[in-house]
């Protein structure tokens, strides 16, 4: 079961939402943006099923406003701890997926491979 509610820029709509990873169906109106925010321990990932969505991202590293401009079929993430919004250029269906960072040094090696003996 999902959960569908209504925000100031659209709708959005939970469809996976755990304690590891939320994934969201959003439908946004064109001219309408989301509040600037941050998560302090999630990505945030946005991908275009149709429409025209920008990402604006206020970088950590260094003083910069970067923009990203989404269509159809294509995707980008917000790292944790940046603010951001998102601003609809044309009517828009996008999904949203939050998740946290694990361990990326997480493989534990036994050999190099390489060819089959």
């Amino acid at each position: 079961m999902s959960i569908k509610a209504g925000k100031v820029w659209g709708h959005t709509e939970a469809i996976i939402q755990n304690p590891v990873v939320e994934f969201h169906r959003i439908s946004v109106q064109a001219g309408y943006r989301c509040s600037t925010h941050k998560h302090s321990y999630k990505w945030n990932g946005f991908y275009v099923e149709q429409g025209e969505l920008e990402i604006h991202v206020y970088k950590t590293d260094y003083e910069l406003e970067d923009v990203t401009t989404l269509s159809a079929g294509q995707f980008t993430t917000v790292k944790p701890g940046e603010y951001h919004f998102f601003l609809c250029k044309q009517n828009c269906v996008a999904f949203e997926i939050y998740y946290p960072e694990l361990l990326t040094e997480d493989i534990q090696r036994k050999n190099s491979g390489g060819k089959a003996k």
